[in-house]
């Protein structure tokens, strides 16, 4: 005959096991949503944008309609251009906001994206399967007080950083796994061509040491903390650094400033609805949250919009080829034959 006592260790034993399944499936529903709703009734959205993007394209979708809709999942821009070039409409993601030169490769190798219902004209001529919502530019930055405390030059050039003065002192991203990398990278071979771009390269990677890093917002994280003095990175966040009362201050290299779009695509899973409200927030974002995204991206993408003057680089390029993958793989051969 079971005893009271047995009971109640029993019922103890039913009590915490509940407990347990419904403590994992809160957190398993919980988990990596940032719309706030069910992955399957959301529209899944894959990006490697940075932060300020991410931010503004949030409070974008939420101001208009949109929260509780949307699921964002971030990414390095290596990290989901594998994912992009290997499983092609098999992607979970109904959007991707992404480089542009990996959706351009994507779509080539996949035929992966449906043709988009834009609503705003750019000014230069898209595919009618991506639009631009944001053009990244490239710039050295550095400490000011750590500038000025290890008694060093400011850099007016990306060639610069391979000086010997600097060993030990900068904080440059890898091209293997941040597109951010390859700004820099385009700027040192259109200015001294591939030959001499070797040579500066592994002057700079020596200098960096452990300072090489795989993010683009690696080097500025490293000079805002004074683990590096002088680093190269994205303008806008330097700008905002500057802006916001940290020692920081920025340098348009001698090089030019070169210029990555960052488009919206959709990938269409059969489900009509799903890609026509993906249509209607991928216009909201550009319709209304471009204004915002200028703060921090001052190109202008869009007919009707004037570059933002107070941020605009003064010496913006880009590359003389089109930009692919092919070519990054190119890129990313000869950074790799300077380490």
């Amino acid at each position: 005959m079971e005893t009271s006592y047995g009971r109640s260790s029993l019922m103890k034993k039913i009590v915490i096991a509940l407990a347990v399944v419904i403590a994992c499936t809160m957190c398993l529903t919980g988990c990596g949503s940032s719309g706030g709703s069910k992955s399957g009734d959301s529209v899944i959205i894959y990006t490697n944008a940075d932060e300020e993007a991410m931010d503004v394209m949030k409070k974008t979708l939420d101001d208009n309609g949109f929260k509780g809709e949307y699921e964002f999942k971030t990414f390095g821009t290596s990290e989901l251009g594998g994912k992009l070039m290997a499983e092609g409409s098999d992607i979970e993601a109904d959007m991707i906001g992404m480089s542009s030169f990996y959706v351009d490769s994507s779509q080539d190798k996949n035929d992966m994206f449906t043709k988009l219902d834009k609503e705003n004209e750019t000014i230069d001529e898209f595919p009618d399967y991506y639009t631009p919502y944001l053009a990244n530019q490239g710039s050295l930055f550095y400490n000011t007080e750590e500038v000025e405390k290890q008694g060093l030059t400011v850099p007016k050039s990306i060639k610069d950083l391979a000086k010997s003065e600097y060993k030990g002192k900068i904080s440059v991203p890898d091209i293997s796994g941040s597109s951010t990398a390859w700004l820099m990278i385009q700027a040192l071979i259109s200015t001294y061509g591939e030959d001499e771009t070797k040579t500066i390269l592994k002057g700079i990677y020596a200098n960096a040491g452990d300072n090489l890093e795989d993010s683009g917002s690696g080097p500025i994280k490293k000079v805002r903390s004074g683990e590096a003095a002088i680093g190269f990175g994205l303008r806008h966040q330097a700008i905002k650094d500057k802006e916001e009362g940290k020692p920081i201050d920025y340098i348009d290299p001698s090089e030019g400033d070169y210029t990555l779009n960052e488009g919206i695509a959709i990938i269409d899973h059969g489900d009509k609805d799903k890609v026509k409200k993906a249509q209607e927030m991928m216009n909201c974002i550009i319709s209304k949250g471009r204004p915002d995204l200028m703060e921090y991206y001052p190109i202008a993408l869009y007919k009707g919009e004037k570059t933002n003057t107070k941020y605009e680089a003064p010496n913006s390029k880009t590359y003389k080829e089109p930009l692919t993958v092919d070519l990054l793989k190119k890129h990313m051969k000869l950074s790799e034959e300077c380490k």
